[in-house]
């Protein structure tokens, strides 16, 4: 009796540190909801509140107003897609040589691809600068697609290395004894149970890539070609005053795609891991 009070405690506790977590990761996502939502009276009180008392969308049509927010959500859209896509598609099939293929030269590239994540933006933009002018690819949608890329690749691969050797090899074994090849091994038992590695992999690349700004802000000139994140720091003021009702509308939409992608792919990521390991 004494350890199923204990157990049930213990468990309690657990569920209290996670709805504090989950309280601390949702705050500034609401707060910045509210403040969305707030007329300007509301926004310069000394006693804020979380629900707005009167709210409005004024704060909206102003963001839509002053700035070029669709033009710029397509850019990051663009951006953001290409770099998961192509980040992927490199990263799967080198994630599967270096796990099946454990040698020390496997060891040492994963270890770099870690440490390379330690690197500063600040350490590489100048030398990335000089190469882009040199291929003639500044101030190009492409050129920033492609630095995406590079950024992302690195953590892609170690993602997914790690979600190929979770696969046990004896499905693949089992399959290759009952004559499958082994291009119809890779496509029916490890694809399907690495699919939602592939997908947490795409959503990490995509987020990354839709929320960056150090780059596009460096490589980016001319107002048509910027990204959201870009264009979000011109509602600050020539004395860096925000716009904050019209700032913080335009960030909420900014968090919406990532929001409705998660959304969409939860399940994918969370179901049907055992999925290829059926044989039919």
């Amino acid at each position: 009796m004494t350890a199923l009070r204990t157990s049930r405690s213990g468990r309690t506790g657990q569920y209290l540190a996670l709805l504090c977590y989950l309280v601390f990761l949702a705050f500034p996502f609401l707060w910045l909801m509210s403040t969305a939502f707030k007329p300007p009276r509301e926004l310069g009180s000394l006693h804020p509140t979380w629900i707005p008392e009167d709210p409005t969308l004024d704060n909206f049509r102003q963001a839509f107003d002053e700035q070029p927010l669709l033009r710029a959500a397509g850019n990051s859209l663009v951006a953001a897609l290409a770099a998961a896509l192509i980040a992927v598609v490199i990263a799967t099939p080198m994630a599967y040589v270096m796990a099946r293929n454990r040698t020390k030269l496997s060891t040492a590239a994963t270890g770099w691809v870690v440490v390379s994540q330690a690197f500063p933006f600040v350490l590489v933009i100048i030398p990335l600068f000089l190469i882009l002018k040199n291929l003639h690819l500044i101030n190009t949608l492409f050129g920033l697609i492609m630095v995406y890329v590079v950024w992302s690749l690195p953590f892609a691969l170690w993602m997914l290395v790690g979600y190929v050797r979770a696969v046990p090899r004896e499905l693949e074994e089992a399959a290759a004894v009952d004559g499958a090849s082994r291009a119809r091994t890779l496509v029916s038992v490890t694809a399907p149970l690495l699919a939602p590695g592939i997908v947490a992999t795409a959503l990490f690349a995509f987020i990354t890539a839709w929320n960056e700004f150090f780059f596009a802000l460096v490589l980016l000139k001319t107002p048509e070609k910027q990204t959201l994140p870009v264009v979000l720091t011109h509602f600050l003021g020539a004395e860096g005053v925000a716009d904050l009702g019209p700032l913080a509308a335009a960030a909420f939409l900014a968090t919406i795609p990532s929001l409705v992608i998660f959304a969409i792919i939860q399940k994918r990521i969370t179901g049907g891991m055992l999925a290829g390991a059926v044989k039919s």
